[in-house]
């Protein structure tokens, strides 16, 4: 499960992420509401607590992005668009 928290400071982070136009994304991410909703990499619940994270994020520009997301509005749009030695990273 993907339980996303968003890092003060890249080095913090263990991905760097830009945010994309969905034809650019590598991954597309759907934001669920609950904890228990969060799963595999695409659908991510962002925690303000650093206690329950997965993966903390740091949001760069595009050229330092080891992967480049959209948001997306359903549950069925959302996963990988292109391979990457990130997948499975997320969750």
């Amino acid at each position: 499960m993907a339980r996303i928290y968003q890092a003060a400071s890249m080095g913090e982070a263990h991905i760097r992420v830009a945010i994309v136009s969905r034809g650019d994304a590598d991954l597309l991410v759907h934001r669920v509401s609950s904890w228990g909703s969060a799963k595999g990499d695409a659908l991510w619940f962002i925690t303000r607590d650093k206690q329950d994270p997965t993966c903390w994020i740091y949001a760069v520009s595009q050229g330092m992005a080891d992967v480049k997301i959209c948001f997306v509005d359903s549950y069925g749009e959302a996963g990988w668009q292109k391979e990457s030695r990130f997948k499975g990273r997320f969750a």
